[in-house]
């Protein structure tokens, strides 16, 4: 098993797929009253539970929440990365997402920090596919 590579099954494919051209993708409910965005992708609304979701484009906006410096993680690919900054962002549709901070140094974090999505390409997956995660730079 690859710990690197996202675990793609049907209903989250559009997301990998998104994410390799370079675009992030939300959910968004079209229940009446309700218009809820949300990330993790889920196949109903968290909010009032409709199945009445769908995807669309994010901005790639986001605000910095939190964020937590690791300088130790032994699990395959993290181990060589240390120290990352693993954070929280407010993404500018509304939902927050786990997410790490890229291109900039944990002493100039600062929460409210203005980020924008960018992808950190992995080694071939299955069939040869090239996925991407997305991760946060400042901007």
């Amino acid at each position: 098993m690859r710990f690197d590579v996202p675990e793609v099954d049907p209903f989250t494919r559009p997301y990998w797929d998104a994410a390799a051209e370079g675009r992030l993708l939300l959910r968004r409910c079209r229940a009446e009253g309700c218009g809820a965005a949300h990330h993790y992708p889920r196949e109903f609304c968290p909010r009032c539970w409709s199945e009445d979701v769908v995807w669309e484009p994010a901005t790639g906006r986001a605000t910095l929440y939190t964020w937590s410096v690791v300088h130790r993680n032994d699990l395959p690919p993290f181990g060589d990365r240390v120290p990352y900054v693993a954070a929280v962002v407010d993404l500018a549709e509304g939902p927050r997402m786990m997410t790490e901070v890229v291109d900039c140094a944990a002493a100039e974090l600062w929460i409210g920090m203005p980020l924008v999505v960018c992808f950190r390409e992995l080694a071939a997956g299955p069939a040869g596919r090239q996925p991407a995660v997305p991760v946060f730079r400042p901007g």
